[in-house]
Formats: structure tokens, sequence, C-alpha cells
């Protein structure tokens, strides 16, 4: 391909150049080589911008360096870069992002929490308090226990004393009755055969007997009560006794009583 040389833009030679130089211009100075050939490839000028600067409208020559069989330095003719297009992007309006939705409470649990690794399992002792304490529970009920049983007993025993007094003074009252002929109190606090006796007796029977026997002094008198015993509606009594004839012979007598209409009733008197 015919090298083409690119004039001076003022078309005149250049000072000093060898007349032989300018003779042989029209001949390849170098051998027809593919690859020692260079092109000059010519691009169309596109339209400069409008509102490019001064300095972009120029055509800008650029130089390429001379092979080592050159003989001159040849421009190469490039065109010039498009002007920097702005593209003016329209900004998307600002959209809140949407709430986070709605998470129902996650019920709360018992958690395994691991180990430190490497450590060894440490295993929990009872303290010698929680001994302690137990020791004084139990403790404590047994004197719980202890003071509840005492209570009840004496209670009894209160009851039961309670019963014997009742016992005793029943006796009493009866024997104060013997003595006084009192028929009235006599059917009260009798029960069974003997009260059976006292009822077969009308007044005027009954004060003509009791006249004839206290004016003998036939009737027994109870010195002492001796011993009583209670047994749920059962009561038994020893008591010492003498006539009232002869208060020196005294004999020990044994009284049956029961608990009826919420009282004691003598059911056997003392034998004569």
């Amino acid at each position: 391909m015919p090298d083409e040389r690119e004039p001076d833009s003022d078309g005149s030679e250049s000072p000093g150049e060898p007349a032989g130089r300018q003779g042989t211009e029209d001949q390849p100075l170098v051998p027809s080589d593919a690859e020692t050939e260079t092109v000059v490839i010519a691009k169309d000028d596109p339209q400069p911008a409008p509102d490019a600067a001064g300095a972009d409208a120029q055509t800008e020559r650029r130089f390429t360096a001379p092979g080592f069989d050159a003989k001159e330095t040849q421009v190469m003719a490039t065109a010039p870069e498009a002007a920097t297009e702005v593209i003016h992007t329209q900004q998307a309006p600002a959209v809140s992002p949407p709430p986070p939705p709605s998470m129902a409470p996650k019920p709360s649990g018992p958690q395994s929490i691991p180990g430190r690794s490497g450590g060894k399992a440490t295993s929990f002792k009872p303290s010698k308090w929680g001994w302690v304490l137990a020791i004084v529970v139990i403790v404590l009920a047994l004197t719980a226990i202890a003071i509840l049983g005492t209570v009840l007993l004496t209670r009894s025993k209160h009851s039961k004393a309670s019963q014997e007094d009742q016992v005793r003074q029943v006796i009493q009252t009866f024997d104060g009755a013997v003595q006084r002929g009192d028929l009235t109190a006599l059917r009260s606090i009798t029960c069974g055969t003997t009260r059976d006796g006292y009822v077969d007796y009308d007044e005027h029977s009954w004060t003509e007997t009791y006249q004839r026997v206290s004016a003998a002094k036939q009737y027994p008198v109870i010195a002492t009560i001796d011993q009583v015993v209670v047994n749920g509606q059962h009561a038994e009594a020893n008591v010492t006794t003498f006539m009232a004839y002869d208060p020196q012979v005294r004999s020990t007598r044994s009284l049956d009583l029961q608990f009826r209409d919420d009282q004691w009733k003598i059911c056997q008197p003392p034998s004569s």
C-alpha cells in the first residue's frame, strides 16, 4: 500500500531538507513490507458540539514514533472526542418502609444454659443449714404433737374429774334426802327398782313411814365416799356407811349409777 504523507499546513518545505530527499519523495524509502509499513487511517470528523470549548474544536494531532528505518515523523489524524453528555435522572419519591409484621410473643419457657467447655460438672451438695432446718421442723412437729396430746389428755382427765364430781354430788344429795325424808328428791335422783320403791309410796303413807323410821333411827348414813369409777354411761362408787342408831359399826357398800336424762342417778341404794 503506498505511503500517504500529509503536507504541512502552509505547503512550504522544511528548511534545510536535502535535495536528494525531495527528489525521492515519490519513491518509498523502505521496502513495502506489511510489518514495517505505517498506515494513516483518516476518520470523518464529526461536527463538534455547540457548547464544546474552543480548544476541543481544533484537531488533535498525534505523532507516531518513527521506525528504525523511517526518515521522517508521520502525523496520524484522529477524530475529536465526543462531548460528555450529562444524563439527568429523576429521583424516585421516598417511600417509607412498610412496618414490620407483628409477631406473636413467644411463650417463655425454661432455657438450658450450656456449661463452660472444659469444666467439670459441679455437683450441688445440700447445705448443712438445710439439714438443720429439717431437724428443727421435725422437733417442732413432735413438740406440737406432744402439746396436743397433753391438752387432749388433760381435757379428758378434766372431763372424767367433772363426771366423778357429779357422781359424788349425786351421792351426797341422795344421803341428805334419805335423812330428811324428801320423797320428791329421792324420786328424781334414783332409777330402776330403787325409784320404783319410792314411786309406790303416796305422800300420806310416806310421811307416816318416815316418822316411824326416823324415830327408831333405822335409816343408813353415808360416812365417806371412798372411790368413784366412771365408765361411759355407768359409774360405780365405794362408800362407807353406818346405821344411824349405831355410828360405831361401819361397813363398805357399793353404789351403781347410770347417766340418764342428762344427769347421774342411783340405781341401787346401799343395803342396810
